[in-house]
């Protein structure tokens, strides 16, 4: 496969998580210099993602399809492994992360999106549509410790979605602010989907990933179970 044709390709992403025991006795810490307990959460992931492709992810919860989403889209680094990606990548997991507190909405807007790749001519174009969609009033100019969590989702999903991905990572589950707010973001969702963007959808909905995705990736214990057609759905379905 031509790497230009890529989207995202992973190679042997391994992820370990170091897991607290329990509080140990005296006795324990005597004799034990480790009261950690490892988790494999990703063990050798290996995937390619052509340009264009739509793709559920599908697992059972702590499978690793979010810890996987996470590595793609640089929030979580891999222990092992190497992660490639061609174009520009937008993760609408973690929409808050990267804001500056004493910072106004409007100054992270700028330092949000430099963070996703977008220069800062394209920024100040887009700037009003940005605070037009997040919709937070006055709050445009107070610093960000006066946000409330919904108030940082509908910014950070502004700036996320005017960023104009070439890949799109999202938790279909996503709830961004009130009912409004949270159709308009589906509806701006939509339309990235149907641009011929290259998307990765982790998501329970069969109905979702049927209408949107081309192709089903089902990761169970940090593994990559079964990668292919639509119909994995159904046999996931079985499963559970």
């Amino acid at each position: 496969m031509k790497k230009n044709n890529l989207a995202i390709k992973l190679t042997n992403i391994l992820k370990v998580y170091q897991l607290h025991c329990d509080k140990p006795t005296l006795m324990e810490n005597i004799f034990s210099h480790n009261q950690m307990k490892k988790f494999v959460a990703l063990n050798r992931i290996n995937l390619e993602v052509k340009k264009g492709e739509r793709i559920g992810i599908i697992g059972s919860n702590g499978s690793g399809k979010t810890t996987l989403l996470k590595i793609i889209s640089g929030i979580t680094t891999a222990n092992k492994g190497k992660v490639q990606i061609w174009g520009k990548l937008v993760s609408l997991i973690g929409l808050s992360a990267g804001f500056h507190p004493e910072l106004t909405g409007r100054e992270n807007i700028y330092q949000n999106a430099l963070l996703l790749g977008v220069d800062r001519e394209e920024i100040k174009n887009n700037l009003d549509s940005i605070i037009e969609f997040a919709d937070i009033g006055d709050f445009i100019n107070a610093p960000m410790y006066t946000y409330s969590d919904g108030m940082k989702l509908r910014l950070g999903f502004s700036i996320a979605v005017a960023a104009s991905p070439d890949v799109l990572i999202l938790d279909e589950e996503i709830v961004v602010g009130d009912e409004n707010f949270h159709k308009k973001s589906i509806k701006k969702i939509n339309e990235i989907i149907s641009s011929g963007k290259t998307v990765l959808i982790a998501s329970h909905s069969k109905e979702y990933l049927k209408e949107n995705c081309q192709r089903i990736v089902w990761i169970e214990n940090g593994k990559i179970k079964m990668d292919g057609g639509i119909e994995i759905l159904d046999r996931y379905l079985e499963s559970v």
